[in-house]
Order: structure tokens, then sequence, then C-alpha cells
């Protein structure tokens, strides 16, 4: 990668170890400049892939980050696509609308693409910043804000089976996740953790916990097998009437039902607590029909993880589809006009092919169409209903609609980056 000069001044270059203190600063800034915590600094730091990561620069002063983590990300199919994971993108208030944003995301993807990676993913701060350069919604996340007192479960059986015992989150911090690791082939959307990711689930810096607990957490085991676990914190309260208390769920991951039910009717029971919150999780979670009341749950959504396709052809070649599909799309991406043009689409629950062709076009649409409905979770007639796809031959929507669902979980981030 080679550096370059933008119309203001300013210089952008790859990031190198002895400016990721005025880096990382500048970005803390950009974010209302609370510091974080020495174990949180040193965890970001150690996750910095410096190759994969820009700064701008105005003489000494860093006015602009972005970087760009090496993923792999589970997809219809149950295939591990490389990725990028746009992250710790900021402008200096100073240098806004001075062009600093757009030169960071078109020097990132083009280094994307020179990678080979054909997707690149981000969380948005402000959902409206991305879409121009090509980021769809792909997946949503549920947060719940459940009445313990007023809600019951109704757990499947064999949930009695399952035994749950307290340990520290460190000591079983192995055996959770190999649990995560058997779930992330099922469910699209879901990063397989590399070395080191494993240290954001027990980060508890204790700036962080809003008076709440230290973390706590609960392994679910069955034959001596860890299945399952919750990690979460405790904030007391005390009302008028007694007790009134809440629990703080950080993570939960099972591998069946039974396990699954059991963390969450522990949660629900523990002694002088009210309220369950239970933020970020996947929008076909298990709790929705295990409740009593489900408006005593107060359920709210959000967006979670943009998709961007950087490689069309090669993206939608890596998935598979639910059902067969023969499909033209028009597709317009301004941002990065190598994918602009027709792709014809062939593919079924085996695999898929997709190459340029001159054939007529069946549907039209934007990249950030593409990458909302890539993972399954939204729906192409959805997009079509509201003007963003135009169906130009007719059937062709429902036909592509039909085979990009999932077809089994919901597509789920389960944790930031």
């Amino acid at each position: 990668m080679t550096g370059g000069t933008g119309d203001s001044g300013t210089v952008l270059r790859p990031l190198v170890p002895d400016e990721w203190d005025t880096w990382y600063g500048n970005l803390l800034r950009a974010f209302g400049g609370v510091q974080e915590a020495d174990e949180e600094r040193e965890l970001w730091r150690a996750l910095t892939e410096f190759d994969r990561s820009l700064g701008v620069w105005d003489g000494d002063a860093c006015v602009g980050t972005a970087g760009a983590f090496s993923f792999r990300l589970t997809v219809p199919g149950g295939a591990s696509v490389p990725a990028a994971g746009v992250t710790m993108v900021s402008v200096a208030a100073t240098h806004r609308r001075r062009g600093v944003l757009t030169s960071m995301m078109r020097r990132q993807l083009d280094d994307v693409r020179s990678w080979g990676e054909p997707l690149a993913v981000l969380t948005a701060s402000e959902p409206a910043i991305y879409g121009r350069f090509g980021y769809g919604a792909a997946t949503f996340q549920v947060n719940a804000e459940i009445d313990t007192r007023r809600v019951s479960l109704s757990v499947p059986p064999g949930t009695d089976g399952v035994r749950l015992r307290y340990a520290a989150p460190a000591d079983v911090l192995d055996a959770c996740e190999a649990v995560y690791a058997r779930l992330v082939p099922t469910r699209p959307g879901m990063p397989a953790r590399r070395p080191g990711w494993e240290r954001l689930g027990v980060l508890d810096p204790e700036t962080g916990r809003d008076g709440a607990s230290a973390l706590q957490c609960v392994v679910a085991e069955r034959d001596g097998e860890t299945v399952g676990y919750a990690r979460f914190r405790v904030k007391p309260d005390w009302g008028p009437a007694g007790p009134d208390g809440t629990v703080v769920l950080s993570a939960l991951d099972a591998l069946d039902a039974a396990a699954g039910a059991a963390l969450w009717r522990f949660l629900l029971g523990i002694d002088l607590t009210s309220t369950l919150l239970a933020r970020g999780r996947p929008v076909d979670d298990v709790w929705r029909h295990l409740v009593s009341d489900v408006r005593r749950c107060r359920p709210t959504l959000r967006d979670a993880l943009y998709v961007r396709l950087v490689d069309v052809g090669a993206a939608l070649r890596a998935r598979t589809y639910r059902a067969p599909v023969d499909v033209v799309f028009e597709v317009e991406d301004a941002f990065c006009p190598w994918n602009a043009g027709r792709w014809r689409l062939s593919g079924n629950a085996e695999g898929a092919s997709c190459e340029r062709t001159e054939d007529a076009a069946d549907l039209a649409l934007s990249v950030r169409e593409l990458g909302a409905a890539y993972l399954g979770g939204v729906d192409l007639r959805e997009l079509g209903a509201a003007g963003r796809v135009r169906e130009l031959r007719r059937g062709a929507l429902a036909e592509a609609s039909l085979a990009f669902g999932s077809g089994g979980a919901a597509p789920w981030l389960p944790h930031g980056f």
C-alpha cells in the first residue's frame, strides 16, 4: 500500500505501531473522549491489524482512522467466507466535510479487493453514513426488558437434566469458546473468532459495569460436557416494595433446546431481581417461545451488521441458495465500478455460479440491496415493495427472494467489533 495526499492537504497512509496511541486517541475523542480502562485499551491494541489499518494525518495530527479486521463469516450454506471487518472509523470534528471519510472508504475497499476478500462488514454508529459506500443492513437484533415477576417459562423435556454451575468466566473460557465454535457454522453472520478475540467476551473493566456486579458466568453441563453458558451481571436495587434488581445478560449460547431453556430459566429466577435485560439477541431467539407473555418482555428491534459485496461474483458464488435460482442482476455500484453491470446467478442448495453476462436483466438493484439480502435475513420482495429492487422479468423477484432466504437460523452478529 502507498500513501496519498488528499485535496485538503492531509496524508492518508497505513498505520505503524508507534503511531497507535495517537491514532486511537483520535478515535476515542471522536466518540466522546471518554478514556477506556487500561485492560480494554490493551486488548484493542493487541487486536489491531496494523497492515490493515489506515490513518489520515494533517501534519503531526491524526484526523482520521479506519481499520479492517480479517474475519471469516458464516454465510447461508455454512461456508466460512473471508470478510473485512471494518472498524475504528472516525474523523476529527475539525476535518468534517473535507473528504476524509470518503478517501478512507475508497482506499479501504480497494485494499479489500486486492486482498481477495469478497465481503466487507461493519456495525454503524450512524446508519445513514454507510449506504452511500454500498453497505446494506443485513442482520437485525432484538433487545428485551423482561419483567421476571410477571413472566414465567414453559421449558421443553430434558431441561431438568441439565446441570448448572457457577464458574469464574476466565476459568471456563476454553469450554465456552468450544460451544461458540460449534454454533458458528449453523448461523449466517457469525464470525469465527481468531485467537485473542475470546478475551473480548470476558473483558470486565469496572468502568463498564454501570453499577452492576463483576461479570458472572454459569455453565450448563450434561454428562460432564459443557453444552451452554451464560455471562451476566447483576445490578442490585431496592424499591418501596423490596428488592428490585436487574440481571444484565452479556452472552448466552447453547447447543440444544434443553440447555438453552435451563439457562433462561436460571436467569429469570435469580433472587432479589425483577428484570432481565437481554440485548443484541437473534431475531429468532428461543426465549420468545418460552415466555408466558411476550408483551411484558418489551422486545425492540434494531439494525446490527451491515454487509458490502466487494466482489459480487465471488460473494454470490460463496453461498448456497434455498431453492433453485437462475436470474440475471443488473447491479449499480458507483463506488466500486468493477461490480457494475449484469451478473447471471445460477445456484441451488449444493452450490452456485455467478458470472458476467450480456443477457437481458431480470432484476435491477444496487450493491447495497444485494448486501442487505446476502445473508438471508432481508427479503428481496420487501426491498422490491419499497422500490429498491425493480423486477424486469415477471416472477424473477419471487424466485430470487425464495432462493436468497437462509432456510435455517436467522443471521446474527453475536458481538461488536
